[in-house]
């Protein structure tokens, strides 16, 4: 396990005095003794999400943030949501993050990769 890796708890065990977490790919069994290395999570970040769903979002935006605030990490937010999604914000920090259009350039050499393959 690692910091900022999510599970839920699988079973509870009284009599062995163990809780099961489930993982994406495995169960954990911790001794009740070891239950301070987990911690309950509130919330996650936007780039941790990415690739997931869950059934609501809530998204907040904060203009002492607004070196984050793009359009594109907007948009991953809001489409993490399978069936609600809540903005809590000022207007302004909306507004900023609507008109931030961080197209950066990538290198990734995409171009001179897929035609070294046409080559072969």
């Amino acid at each position: 396990m690692f910091n900022g890796d999510l599970a839920a708890i699988a079973a509870i065990d009284p009599e062995e005095q163990e809780v099961i977490v489930r993982f994406d790919d495995r169960d954990v069994t911790y001794d009740y003794a070891d239950l301070n290395e987990i911690a309950l999570a509130w919330s996650i970040s936007i780039h941790k999400s990415q690739g997931s769903e869950y059934p609501v979002v809530i998204l907040p935006l904060y203009m002492q943030h607004y070196v984050m605030l793009s359009r594109n990490l907007l948009y991953t937010g809001l489409t993490r949501a399978k069936q609600l999604a809540v903005i809590v914000a000022p207007q302004k920090a909306i507004g900023m993050a609507v008109r931030q259009v961080k197209d950066n350039m990538r290198y990734t050499l995409l171009r001179e990769r897929l035609s070294g393959i046409a080559q072969q």
